[in-house]
């Protein structure tokens, strides 16, 4: 479904993607892995259409989306979670939601998609009148992804999502982002909780600065010996 080519990425002279290849199949959980400062962040802007692919192609479905800005690549089936989580703390939660469902194909379908949202997520319903800057952070990692499933996407981009959360509180969002896997959407998870990550998902990449230094499976990449020194503590 999602087919990345030798993509490249700049900012200004600094280049920092090289070349990168990746796959992501259709109700596939995939996860980038990597030290700070590899351009994990990059390469999901550059996918989402938020930073300039500078070389390369970005395919969903067989269509190439490399060159279109980031509002047309969610006409593709393209959802982003991202890193900080950035909702609308003043709106609340369900106002919040409601964004999320933007596209002509998501508005006809958003009250169904609602109910999605708070059958996965029950918290949001509860919480669906108040202000989302009075969620805990945890909560606000879930609206951030409910918002995003409002788009009715076919690949969700999730950048750090435990970032700052607590370990029972990750155990409930991977366990949904599980959940929303299984129902057909391809994940790609940049994740600094490498262990987490691969557990979670089937497949990773290991990206080290700019480039796919290692592919496979997570088994597999447990045993390279690059994934062990850089990103597992050896």
């Amino acid at each position: 479904m999602l087919e990345v080519r030798g993509v490249d990425a700049r900012y200004g002279d600094a280049q920092a993607l090289w070349g990168v290849a990746i796959d992501v199949a259709d109700g596939e959980m995939v996860c980038i892995v990597g030290p700070n400062g590899a351009g994990k962040t990059t390469l999901v802007h550059t996918i989402a259409g938020l930073h300039p692919c500078a070389a390369g192609t970005i395919t969903i479905g067989g269509v190439d989306i490399a060159r279109l800005p980031g509002h047309r690549v969610g006409d593709h089936g393209v959802a982003t979670v991202p890193e900080g989580r950035r909702v609308f703390g003043h709106m609340t939660v369900r106002d919040n939601l409601l964004l999320g469902a933007y596209r002509r194909r998501a508005r006809s379908r958003y009250r169904q998609t609602e109910a999605e949202v708070y059958q996965l997520f029950p918290r949001l319903q509860e919480r669906a009148r108040q202000p989302a800057g009075s969620l805990s952070g945890g909560e606000q990692q879930m609206l951030a992804i409910g918002r995003a499933l409002m788009a009715r996407p076919r690949l969700l981009l999730l950048d750090e999502p435990s970032l700052g959360l607590a370990p029972v509180i990750l155990d409930e969002v991977f366990h949904a982002i599980a959940v929303i896997a299984a129902t057909g959407v391809g994940v790609l998870l940049v994740e600094q909780d490498v262990e987490r990550a691969m557990s979670a998902c089937s497949r990773g990449y290991l990206l080290l600065e700019g480039r796919i230094a290692a592919a496979g499976t997570t088994a597999q990449l447990r045993e390279d010996a690059d994934v062990r020194q850089r990103v597992l503590g050896g």
